[in-house]
């Protein structure tokens, strides 16, 4: 299966069903690290594996479980991406390092896909979920979760880390938001993930002091932070998932 077939393929799954995203950030010491957001649209699998391997021939009669980054994607699309606008071929540019891993077994019941990215400093990662929505933009883009959920919540969304403190905020656009609320496709969206979580995983190189989300999990050694949400309030109440983390010293 080609590769752009089987990511716009894995995205249309994640949008049938209920899933856990999960948004995960490792900094390092330096500052630097990794980024990545989970889904798991297992529920889906487990429900209709079998009309999905029937969906996608012969390509699911073996499991799959692959690893490419969106610059081989791009390369198999470079005709179509040749047409877009110079603004969002640059947009698109910025997503060539992200690795996509997925499994998928009919058999098994599972569907996993991860995108991921290193980064230098984790102001890099500034609207970096908002950028993949642009993928929808390349011909014979499919209606993904990226477009409709996690790239178009009406907000901007940063990150800023000084090794004191740091901070995770979305900020919103009223006029996007309104715009939303008209959109026929977010009702369709909102319905479609009503069921579904969104969890931020957050793992840092020194002990955390506090956490202004009550809600917030630590982990044994007061490093990481595990917070749920509904996808819901991911997608109609962005700046709920802001919060601050402080550092012991």
């Amino acid at each position: 299966m080609k590769l752009y077939k089987l990511l716009s393929f894995s995205f249309l799954i994640a949008t049938l069903t209920s899933c856990t995203f999960t948004e995960n950030i490792y900094i390092n010491d330096n500052g630097s690290g990794k980024f990545s957001v989970d889904m798991d649209g297992s529920a889906l699998m487990e429900m209709a594996g079998d009309q999905i391997a029937g969906q996608m021939g012969e390509s699911a009669k073996k499991d799959i479980d692959t690893t490419f980054t969106f610059k081989q994607v791009f390369e198999e699309k470079k005709d179509s991406i040749a047409k877009l606008s110079p603004e969002t071929q640059k947009e698109l540019k910025k997503l060539e390092n992200f690795v996509v891993s997925t499994k998928m077994s009919s058999e098994k019941k599972q569907f996993l896909m991860t995108l991921g990215t290193d980064f230098k400093n984790v102001n890099e990662l500034q609207d970096v979920l908002q950028t993949l929505s642009t993928l929808q933009k390349i011909e014979g883009g499919a209606s993904t979760p990226l477009g409709s959920g996690l790239g178009d919540n009406g907000s901007k969304l940063s990150y800023t880390y000084d090794g004191k403190k740091f901070t995770r905020k979305a900020v919103i656009d009223q006029q996007k938001l309104a715009a939303k609320a008209k959109d026929t496709a977010a009702d369709m969206s909102k319905m479609m993930f009503a069921s579904s979580s969104y969890i931020v995983k957050y793992h840092f190189p020194k002990k955390i002091k506090k956490v202004s989300n009550p809600s917030a999990l630590f982990s044994d050694d007061r490093k990481s932070i595990t917070i749920q949400y509904s996808f819901t309030d991911y997608m109609e109440n962005p700046d709920k998932l802001n919060f601050d983390v402080e550092f012991e010293k």
